[in-house]
């Protein structure tokens, strides 16, 4: 049998989250079946260095022309139709997360095979007629979390496959002591974490609001926020952890790239998004500090819910300070076994149900599909 030939697009690897995921799955296609290759539109990024000695094909140009003027566009369509002609993929498999229908239409005109995956919960305002036409130049859509399917009622097009995490690279290890000295801890402070893109809708305000309503109860817990702070809506958590006088207690890591060795010091995760905006699409943060046996808890959205959803007693409603502030006493209150041991099951969970294998073996399926 002929292999067949994937072409991945993305717009950059400056965020590294979608960038890892596409990097992860393109490498753990079997190569006796699949030919993977990656298009972006620029070679900026950390990761794009990672992404270039993966061996793996990357042409950069771009290949998403402006939606308008009309006529310029599809002007642009064809001059980038001929582009993907070149390479000859034989499915063109999107990782961008915004409604662009562009490059859909190139690839169309290319008379190659098309797909996205669907990364997050927008649909309707000003988006909604460019996800129709996204959706409607697709040949297959691929959803990441249940909910998803609303946007595409009794359609044929489309497939359920949630994210992976690697196991391996998060089950949990000994901890490093230089962690918890860089993030000025304590050896005898308990932690709690959230790992997140640095960004309104993940609402990571909430947890620190609730987080407050406890420090004086749990005086022996600090919170960890893990991620890039550096722009306005960091700066913004960053004034608010400084008026409620809460320096010492909550602290930022900045941007990281080993993850694993800040989920290794804590004991429990967090994830308060809120259900606005684009909301989750199937969140790998949360999937690796289960992998990493944490004790988790999420807000009630779409993909958490998904992943929650044989622990609903660990979920809260987003944007509920009280009811989070309720939800974390309770494991708090506990010792370092008690938590540790109900970290298993959410270990047991991600590993029967996320692992990256998993992701990659649907995914398999989901292009043979198309020469059956």
């Amino acid at each position: 049998m002929k292999k067949i030939k994937i072409l991945y697009t993305i717009p950059n690897f400056d965020t590294a989250g979608s960038g890892k995921a596409l990097l992860n799955l393109a490498l753990g296609l079997d190569k006796e079946k699949f030919e993977p290759h990656i298009l972006c539109l620029h070679n900026k990024g950390e990761f794009f260095k990672t992404v270039e000695k993966s061996g793996i094909p990357v042409y950069v140009f771009d290949y998403i022309p402006k939606e308008r003027p009309i006529f310029q566009m599809l002007k642009n369509c064809f001059r980038v139709s001929k582009r993907i002609k070149e390479i000859n993929p034989d499915i063109v498999h999107s990782f961008h997360y915004s409604s662009n229908y562009s490059e859909a239409l190139s690839v169309r005109l290319s008379g190659k095979k098309w797909v996205f995956t669907k990364k997050n919960m927008s649909w309707g305002g000003s988006s909604k007629n460019s996800w129709k036409l996204r959706s409607f130049f697709s040949n297959k859509i691929i959803l990441q979390n249940s909910d998803m399917n609303k946007f595409y009622p009794n359609s044929k097009k489309t497939a359920l496959i949630p994210r992976g995490v690697n196991i391996e690279k998060f089950h949990f290890s000994a901890p490093n002591p230089e962690i918890k000295s860089f993030m000025r801890t304590e050896d005898k402070q308990r932690v709690l974490i959230c790992v997140a893109n640095f960004v309104p809708v993940k609402g990571i305000e909430i947890l620190i609001k609730a987080y407050d309503k406890l420090k004086d109860e749990y005086p022996d817990w600090s919170l960890w926020l893990v991620g890039d702070d550096k722009n306005e809506y960091g700066i913004k958590l960053h004034e608010l952890v400084k008026s409620l006088e809460l320096n010492t207690r909550i602290i930022f890591s900045g941007k990281q790239m080993n993850i694993a060795d800040y989920l290794n010091h804590s004991e429990i995760f967090v994830l308060p998004t809120l259900d606005e905006g684009r909301r989750e699409g199937s969140p790998v943060a949360l999937l690796e500090a289960m992998a990493n046996s944490k004790v988790v808890l999420g807000s009630k959205v779409p993909g958490i819910k998904d992943q929650l959803n044989s622990f609903p007693e660990h979920l809260f409603t987003p944007k509920r300070e009280d009811e989070l502030a309720k939800k974390l006493s309770v494991f708090m209150s506990q010792d370092k076994d008690a938590l540790s041991e109900l970290g298993k099951n959410f270990y047991n969970l991600v590993s029967e149900n996320y692992s990256i294998e998993i992701e990659i073996k649907k995914h398999e399926e989901f292009y043979l599909s198309f020469f059956r």
